[in-house]
């Protein structure tokens, strides 16, 4: 992994909670709210809730089924999950502030039955050999050099038959990267790998990958719409992601729609399971 302090660092702004209460109350929310309420602020993730619903429907999952968002964030897909499907969804992220936020959040949502969210690292899961039925992975990699760790610490913690989804951002041209970006502000605090490092350290511990996706397009889409709206409206909405990346928000998007234009990256969905 890149250092795990340094990552922190990264994602750590502060006061993030009242950052997003003070917006939510400009907008004339307070708890209990609706999960879709929060997400412009808690989907930290290209496309946002468009791209999490496809890509949780693909898991096929049940009231019954239990699940490891890896690497969390604020748990806004965890808390999608619970929602539209029942399962019950543990998070875990290295960083405390967002564990800790997204906690309140999901208090706020009234889903706290249902979603449980921890600090730790996903290379060393809290959780018990084959415990769960589908594991998923958000933008999260890029901070994972140890992709084959990532895999089997993964394949650990399903059952027989257990699915892992990914979604990241994985390099596919070379190139210099513009930093920052969302996921580091430099590239000592970044882990990109290609799609076929991914595939690689899946079946090295024995996974079947049976789907990859190229999202490009969607996202340039997506930018294209986002840049359009706040255009319009004059800038960002209260309730955003600016309030989760900081200051320098408007210039880390910039150098991502850049690096993904420059053909450097693409957002990358991948399926993958263990056999029976």
């Amino acid at each position: 992994m890149t250092d795990p302090a340094s990552v922190s660092d990264h994602y750590q702004t502060g006061h993030l909670l009242k950052r997003i209460s003070d917006a939510c109350t400009a907008l004339d929310l307070a708890p209990p709210m609706s999960r879709d309420a929060l997400a412009p602020v808690d989907e930290f993730h290209i496309g946002g809730r468009l791209a999490t619903t496809p890509f949780v429907q693909a898991l096929n999952l049940s009231p019954d089924s239990r699940v490891v968002d890896l690497g969390c964030g604020l748990g806004g897909p965890a808390r999608f999950v619970a929602a539209t499907t029942g399962a019950h969804v543990t998070g875990i992220d290295l960083t405390a502030e967002f564990v800790e936020t997204g906690r309140a959040l999901t208090e706020w949502t009234g889903l706290s039955d249902r979603v449980h969210l921890i600090e730790g690292s996903i290379l060393d899961l809290p959780l018990d050999a084959g415990s769960v039925d589908a594991a998923y992975m958000i933008h999260v990699g890029m901070n994972i050099a140890d992709k084959v760790g990532l895999a089997r610490e993964t394949k650990r913690v399903l059952k027989p038959g257990g699915v892992f989804a990914i979604y990241d951002v994985m390099q596919v041209g070379e190139g210099t990267m513009d930093y920052p970006t969302p996921w580091a502000s430099s590239a000592a605090q970044s882990a990109l790998a290609s799609p076929e490092t991914y595939e690689a350290a899946l079946k090295t511990v024995g996974f079947e990958v049976t789907d990859r996706i190229d999202r490009t397009e969607f996202a340039k889409q997506f930018f294209a719409d986002l840049a359009a709206a706040q255009a319009r409206a004059g800038g960002p909405p209260p309730l955003g992601l600016h309030l989760v990346m900081g200051d320098d928000t408007a210039l880390k998007v910039q150098h991502m729609v850049r690096n993904i234009q420059g053909g450097l990256i693409a957002p990358i969905e991948m399926h993958a399971r263990l056999p029976v």
